[in-house]
């Protein structure tokens, strides 16, 4: 595996895969890396003749009281892992070479944010589609890898290329889950011993949601107050949202039909928990 900081360095590696016609699959993350982002990568390496991978903690992304510099690092680590998960080229740019100056063009995201995460974190998707954007032109990957975990991101990033013709294939992929169903996360390593053992609880809530839509229950107020007062009980967090919506318009329904997503969010002391199912 190559190691490349700078964009120079990987528009060269970029310009010689595309001149043997290599199939590129790019995988974005802000590192480190777990089960889910190595799943990306294995998925990535079985599609494509070359696999690049990012990681870059993106500032864009980050509101002023979010977590940007304690956000967890560990690139020892990362690399060792993507190069076991067969990533070929690893880029690992600093802010100053993604952003030299205060950019003169960002992108702002106009659907798919009025709702979940978006609600409470004022453009962040702008962030995201912001530095996913430059990353798809550094790379010029055929298809990019992004877990379903982050739905409401997979929903922007669908958006996105559609919106813009930009041609690229993107593929969603399931969510990984500890053995009790937590989804795994960066930020899983925030939890308090007793906060991680009450976390799986978001989870359940949304299963325990779609056993009732599976038994004939429709009103989404019926569910979501249902999810709620389980969360309220169970999670030992402060619950921040639940909700049933169209996906991937993320429009809001009184009545479950068609493809929807289960989405709620946590807040412990020091970590935030996001989680949905999709259903059809």
């Amino acid at each position: 595996m190559k190691i490349v900081r700078t964009i120079d360095a990987l528009k060269k590696d970029v310009h010689q895969m595309k001149s043997s016609h290599a199939a590129i699959g790019f995988v974005p993350t802000m590192g480190f890396l777990h089960e889910g982002h190595l799943t990306l990568a294995h998925r990535a390496k079985k599609e494509n003749d070359q696999v690049i991978m990012s990681i870059f903690v993106n500032p864009l992304q980050f509101g002023p009281n979010e977590d940007f510099e304690r956000y967890p690092r560990n690139e020892e680590r990362d690399a060792q892992l993507a190069e076991e998960a067969g990533v070929d080229v690893l880029f690992l740019p600093s802010v100053e070479e993604m952003y030299p100056s205060e950019p003169a063009v960002t992108l702002t995201v106009q659907k798919r944010t009025n709702a979940l995460c978006g609600l409470s974190r004022t453009g962040h998707f702008d962030g995201v589609a912001t530095v996913v954007m430059k990353l798809f032109h550094l790379t010029e990957a055929d298809r990019a890898y992004f877990g379903k975990k982050d739905a409401q991101q997979l929903a922007v990033i669908h958006g996105l290329v559609e919106s813009l013709n930009v041609p690229i294939a993107i593929q969603g992929v399931d969510t990984v889950r500890e053995s009790d169903g937590l989804a795994k996360s960066s930020r899983n390593v925030y939890l308090l011993p007793d906060e991680r053992e009450k976390a799986p609880a978001l989870y359940q809530s949304l299963q325990q949601t779609k056993q009732l839509i599976e038994g004939g229950e429709t009103r989404t107020s019926f569910l979501k107050e249902q999810a709620a007062d389980f969360l309220t009980a169970k999670s030992g967090a402060k619950l921040e949202y639940v909700d049933i919506l169209t996906y991937p318009e993320l429009e809001p329904i009184e009545f479950v039909s068609g493809s929807v997503i289960l989405a709620a969010a946590v807040k412990y002391k020091n970590a935030r928990l996001i989680d949905n199912i999709i259903l059809t």
